[in-house]
């Protein structure tokens, strides 16, 4: 063999055995420092302070074993001004502020096609099957029921999630799941290479889209089939423990309760017969909803092996009967109280399965909330505290149209729609009277903010230009501007005064505001290994992805700008 073929055989074999090397260090930070599962769950209006008013209560494992052995951050907060459901999870799931993920509400207005877009919605990529069409007969969530299209694809996020980039980091080896009553509480959290999986009130089975596959796997089909929502049928939702053992016992009959016909407003709550139409929503309107949820995921666990290998997984399931709960009773009710206890025991069950599957040593566990809630103003009237509901009529009321007919010389209707928080105006109104924009939106700001209930309303436009105080407000406002889906005015309502009405259903309570009792969430890390604490220091929920990806040792989401948190970095 002549030198020169030695020479290039020698580093051939040189190469090889770098390349090998590498490679089993590669190996070996998967085997031996990463956990076999994330398991990021998510609770749909869990103020922080909620788990802790039935503490007490409860048996082990739940609630108690993430506040007992979990590091728990007790100040925790979404540091965005729309505190809505799509926007949370998104939050969570990138590390980024709505500006950057782009999901800035559950509705914002098209102004380029002139429409309404639902969060997730996607005509590419209809549902799989037939019959499995937009939920209409949501009576508890319009919002849903805005979609135009039955389609679902995690397009309209900008930003790449921690799950995308775990897929990155191991080439499509991971195995990445969301799961939730809510398509917007499944589909941020799985990202845009993860699969998710969600509740269809139409059909009472879990559904997905064109987007993850062309038909569904086999042990989905399977579970469909079960129909294990039937089981309910002429069943009802009835009291955990002895009604006097509970904080709000005497309050099961409460006027500013949503009467739902045939659902009630006292327990028992009946679920009535499978040809009662609401039958499927009165199911997610009870803890009976986050119950298909988990045996629904502990069914996806086994059957897609999730943690059964060396290459880290994840699963987010995010529960939604907390939200709709609290929605129509609210979040001080004895129904909100009895669903706690009963999520707690769901949380158990999670809990101790992951356990036997794949052993709590070799899973991380994260629990939080895209939001929290306010109190029914009606109680806190009871107790000196100023409250109201808001009219989102008056947005556009004839005396404000005076005002802006006046000054503008119009005669046309300026705005084009209320989506909440944004006000959008009518452009061609605007060009066709050769208006500036900018006037006409720092105007109407200025007459809006005189409305009762309305604490600000803020022109775009001045948060743009730094014209306004440089305020924690102000700030968590302009981290929810995003330039191609926000509207000219971002209206914030006084504190505890919000809008109660969906689509002409009243309902008790809702969130969606920048102050305290909406942003504040639980923060909690356990398993793998943790110890327990309590940090009280404040933190944000754009850290969340940041420490996962930081714990994994990955790149982290595209557009997040979080802090990662030490204390479960030092483990």
């Amino acid at each position: 063999m002549s030198i020169h073929y030695f020479k290039q055989a020698k580093k051939i074999i040189s190469g090889l055995i770098v390349f090998l090397f590498i490679g089993s260090l590669n190996t070996y930070s998967q085997n031996d420092s990463n956990p076999k599962l994330i398991l990021q769950i998510t609770v749909d209006q869990l103020r922080a302070d909620l788990p802790k008013t039935v503490l007490d209560r409860l048996p082990d494992g739940g609630f108690k074993y993430l506040y007992n052995q979990g590091i728990v951050y007790e100040n925790a907060h979404h540091r965005h001004a729309n505190t809505e459901t799509v926007v949370g999870h998104s939050t969570l799931a990138t590390g980024a502020d709505p500006s950057e993920h782009g999901m800035i509400g559950n509705l914002w207005y098209d102004k380029e096609h002139k429409q309404s877009v639902y969060n997730v919605e996607d005509y590419r990529y209809p549902l799989i099957g037939s019959g499995k069409g937009v939920d209409k007969t949501t009576e508890i969530d319009p919002t849903q029921a805005a979609a135009s299209t039955d389609g679902r694809s995690p397009s309209a996020l900008i930003s790449t999630t921690f799950s995308d980039e775990l897929a990155l980091f191991t080439n499509g080896k991971s195995k990445i799941f969301g799961v939730s009553v809510k398509d917007r509480g499944a589909i941020p959290m799985a990202g845009h290479a993860g699969k998710a999986f969600w509740f269809s009130k139409a059909t009472g089975q879990f559904a997905t889209s064109t987007y993850y596959y062309d038909d569904y796997p086999d042990w989905v089909n399977k579970w469909n089939k079960k129909e294990k929502y039937k089981a309910y049928a002429n069943t009802s939702w009835n009291l955990t423990h002895d009604i006097s053992t509970y904080i709000h016992g005497e309050e099961d009959d409460m006027p500013y309760e949503t009467n739902l016909p045939g659902y009630g407003v006292v327990f028992p709550h009946n679920f009535g017969g499978l040809d009662n139409k609401y039958f499927t929503t009165f199911l997610t309107l009870s803890p009976v909803g986050d119950e298909l949820t988990l045996d629904f995921a502990k069914e996806l666990i086994v059957a897609e092996q999730l943690g059964r290998d060396n290459i880290t997984d994840y699963l987010s399931v995010s529960f939604s009967s907390t939200d709709y709960i609290g929605h129509t009773f609210g979040p001080a009710s004895l129904e909100s109280e009895d669903n706690l206890i009963r999520l707690d025991r769901t949380l158990a069950n999670l809990i101790s399965f992951v356990n036997e599957k794949i052993g709590l040593d070799n899973v991380l566990i994260v629990l939080s909330a895209d939001h929290g809630g306010p109190d029914v103003p009606e109680r806190l009237k009871n107790f000196g505290i100023d409250a109201g509901y808001f009219d989102i009529n008056s947005v556009d009321t004839t005396a404000i149209s005076q005002v802006m007919n006046k000054k503008f010389n119009l005669t046309e209707k300026i705005v084009s729609g209320y989506f909440h928080p944004y006000v959008y105006l009518n452009t061609d109104v605007i060009n066709k009277y050769n208006l500036d924009v900018n006037e006409v939106s720092r105007t109407l700001a200025y007459e809006l903010q005189n409305q009762e209930g309305i604490a600000f309303a803020i022109a775009s436009i001045d948060l743009l230009e730094g014209k306004l105080a440089d305020t924690e407000l102000n700030r968590s406002v302009l981290r929810n501007y995003n330039p191609k889906r926000s509207g000219e005015i971002f209206i914030v309502t006084e504190p505890y005064w919000y809008i109660n009405d969906f689509d002409g259903l009243t309902v008790a309570s809702t969130h969606g505001s920048p102050w305290k009792y909406d942003t504040s969430v639980p923060v909690i890390f356990a398993g793998n290994g943790l110890k327990h604490q309590n940090i009280f220091r404040n933190v944000e929920t754009v850290d969340v992805a940041l420490t996962l990806s930081n714990y994994l040792k990955i790149k982290i989401p595209s557009a997040a700008s979080g802090q990662p948190l030490i204390e479960v970095l030092k483990k």
